[in-house]
């Protein structure tokens, strides 16, 4: 794991790996450089069989503030007014939000500060969140005259209709405490007992057997797009798989003799 300026990268000897946006005088904006970082950093560990849970936090106090509006206005220095350029940085942007849901590994969201636009997106895109109570979230595109189309997508995955909207539309701040009730997050934390509160939940995912929760993580975002007949199928055909595999023979036996698991990871 190769950490960055703006990128740090640590992994426990528990399977832990620790990525932290450090990027604090832009904010932890998704710049180029940093979508980079990302995109090489999840590639790397969803191929790293000692990587067990993927925790996503950031220095400073500012989760992310999203794209980069800086770099994205001197875009439009190109002749075509940035078009190709626009188009560059929201197809790495996805990129980098699809790796997220792609990566067989479990990935945890842990946001202290202020997490907009693209970076509440980012939020939205991991399969858990812990939140600092002194959170916020937001889509404020609609206040400069760009709708949140892109961070919409994720955000739509994770709470209802009438409550992405409202967030889409007025792009208001939304409180921990508020974006737990809707889903955006799983629990709040007391600032001092974040990282905590996150270390828990991942050491307590990292003891389970990393194909399991591989099969079932694929699963889950494949089945969610399915009619309810074709989800079914696809998912009993998952379930007849798994049930085949080894580290399923030895947790339903550890289960019946009462005593605990060895995984094998297969």
């Amino acid at each position: 794991m190769q950490s960055t300026d703006i990128l740090l990268q640590d992994l426990g000897e528990d399977g832990i790996l620790r990525l932290t946006l450090n990027d604090v005088k832009r904010r932890n904006a998704l710049s180029e450089a940093m979508l980079a970082a990302l995109g090489t950093a999840f590639a790397q560990a969803g191929d790293d069989p000692s990587v067990r849970v993927i925790i996503l936090a950031a220095n400073g106090p500012a989760f992310s503030a999203g794209h980069d509006l800086k770099e994205m206005t001197a875009g439009r220095a190109a002749p075509d007014g940035g078009n190709a350029y626009f188009a560059k940085v929201m197809a790495m942007c996805s990129g980098v939000m699809q790796a997220i849901v792609n990566c067989p590994k479990p990935v945890i969201a842990e946001v202290a500060g202020i997490a907009t636009a693209a970076g509440c997106q980012l939020v939205a895109s991991c399969d858990l969140a812990i939140a600092s109570d002194r959170a916020q979230f937001s889509t404020p595109g609609v206040h400069i005259g760009l709708f949140c189309s892109t961070p919409m997508v994720a955000l739509s995955r994770n709470v209802s209709h009438k409550h992405a909207m409202e967030l889409l539309m007025t792009g208001d701040m939304t409180h921990a405490a508020r974006a737990a009730e809707i889903g955006l997050v799983n629990r709040v934390a007391t600032e001092d007992a974040l990282q905590d509160t996150t270390m828990e939940m991942a050491r307590k995912i990292a003891s389970k057997s990393s194909m399991t929760l591989a099969t079932g993580k694929r699963a889950y975002y494949a089945q969610r797009e399915m009619p309810l007949s074709e989800a079914y199928e696809y998912a009993s055909a998952v379930m007849v798989g798994n049930m085949m595999a080894h580290d399923a023979r030895e947790g339903i036996g550890a289960f019946i003799e009462k005593r605990a698991p060895q995984w094998q990871d297969a």
